[in-house]
């Protein structure tokens, strides 16, 4: 069973068991595999290099689109100027944090600095994006009904067993933000 994140001498560390280590590489592969950009056979160099990508739209996936939002609800035509500019280095930042913490899965006890708690706080919030979105998630009342989930044995269907997933993460995030906040507190 998986022991939350805690704060102490040797940095964050906590604790996952083989099968919590491969659902969380596995969740994590799936949202690499959302984010990887379409490739552009006829893309300019140059943009790409700095980062451009002229040809973006906004994403038809809704656990996609939650994962880069429009930044201006009523301005489509402004969303879409900010997301060829912005859109390829954010997908990158995002994939880089999630390959980050991929590779903390290989060692039962996960032992984090500042930065690996940073990049693990990333790719933990984007993979709860997307589960939120798989659960359709939208208010308070609809988190509250998934957070009821906690019998591993009552998971019944697709929704069961994507609720438990996400009280999962939920619980091992809340635990390292909390180990973060302790590791500032410490700090002084």
């Amino acid at each position: 069973m998986a022991k939350a994140f805690k704060y102490g001498l040797k940095g964050i560390t906590g604790f996952l068991e083989p099968a919590e280590r491969e659902l969380l590489r596995s969740l994590i592969d799936d949202v690499i595999s959302m984010l990887q950009p379409a490739e552009h056979t006829s893309q300019d160099p140059l943009a790409a290099l700095i980062g451009l990508d002229m040809d973006v739209q906004e994403p038809t996936d809704r656990a996609v689109k939650r994962l880069l939002p429009n930044v201006m609800k009523n301005d489509d035509g402004a969303s879409l100027e900010f997301r060829q500019l912005t859109e390829r280095s954010l997908r990158e930042t995002k994939i880089g944090a999630l390959r980050a913490a991929a590779l903390d899965l290989d060692r039962d006890e996960v032992v984090l600095t500042a930065e690996g708690a940073r990049f693990w706080s990333m790719a933990l919030n984007d993979v709860r994006l997307v589960l939120a979105e798989r659960l359709d998630i939208r208010d308070e009342e609809d988190a509250e009904h998934v957070h009821l989930m906690q019998d591993w044995s009552q998971a019944e269907d697709v929704e069961s067993y994507l609720a438990l997933v996400y009280n999962f993460t939920t619980w091992l995030q809340e635990s390292l933000v909390q180990a973060m906040l302790q590791s500032l507190d410490s700090r002084g």
